[in-house]
């Protein structure tokens, strides 16, 4: 009897193969007493900090503010850059006068840039939404650029034939033609721009997932710390499994490798 039928039941358990081998090992290593408890703090400890974040609303708050902060940078960055990288893939002047300073701008990390933008913009809002901005940019616009670029010139020649305006070669060639590559530089620069956000939280900001694990840390509530680093990685990991989720069903008819 075949047990193919068995195969996606398998491989959807192997998913939580390595989160609960790491937590088997971390309640180990817990119970052992190796490492004091303010340093390593047993999931259980964890798990009640958690319940009270829950209760007093104050998680809930610190999330709301980390995403509001994400989704606004995160639109301007990603809009812009697919507008920037597509034009600039289109038009040889704008990628000979544009493209030397956009290639060096893009090596700088995001987080290095997080003390310039204190100074300029302050520790408000709009620094915080300026940085997730800068690292939403660069990853849509470089994808735009070269998605575009891989399009075959018989599209734009046909286009030009029925003298399809700018708009129109935007929204129905340029953009459906190169939908694949543009979507997965959407789904990097989701991922960089929420580690961003997180790390610029946890040096100036009065509410977020960052700033919570930052008091925390100063209070030595460690089990509070731990709460801030697990919903952190569970929400990254929801963003990007969501994205690869649209990706697969929006591209179904390409060959998996």
């Amino acid at each position: 009897m075949s047990l193919s039928f068995l195969l996606p039941s398998l491989n959807r358990l192997s998913w939580f193969a390595s989160p609960l081998a790491l937590f088997a090992a971390w309640v180990l290593v817990a119970n052992a007493g190796w490492f004091p408890t303010q340093l390593l703090v047993p999931p259980q400890h964890v798990y009640q900090a958690f319940v009270e974040l829950l209760g007093s609303g104050e998680l809930h708050e610190h999330l709301r503010s980390s995403l509001s902060r994400l989704a606004i940078g995160f639109v301007l960055g990603a809009t812009g850059g697919l507008a920037f990288g597509t034009v600039m893939a289109l038009s040889k002047s704008v990628e000979a006068y544009c493209a030397p300073l956009f290639h060096t701008l893009r090596q700088i990390p995001s987080i290095a840039l997080i003390p310039m933008f204190i100074l300029f913009f302050g520790v408000e809002e709009t620094f915080k939404v300026l940085i997730v901005t800068k690292a939403a940019f660069f990853p849509v616009a470089l994808a735009a650029c070269e998605g575009v670029k891989g399009i075959p010139r018989s599209y734009f020649e046909v286009a030009d034939v029925y003298r399809l305006p700018l708009p129109s070669l935007f929204r129905d060639v340029a953009f459906p033609a190169a939908a694949p590559p543009i979507l997965t530089g959407l789904r990097i620069s989701l991922s960089r721009s929420w580690m961003v956000l997180v790390a610029a939280e946890l040096l100036a900001a009065d509410s977020g997932l960052g700033q919570m694990i930052e008091m925390s840390r100063q209070m030595l509530r460690i089990d509070i710390v731990m709460v801030g680093v697990v919903v952190t990685g569970l929400i990254g990991f929801t963003l990007d499994h969501g994205l690869r989720l649209l990706e697969k069903r929006l591209f179904r008819w390409k060959p998996r490798t």
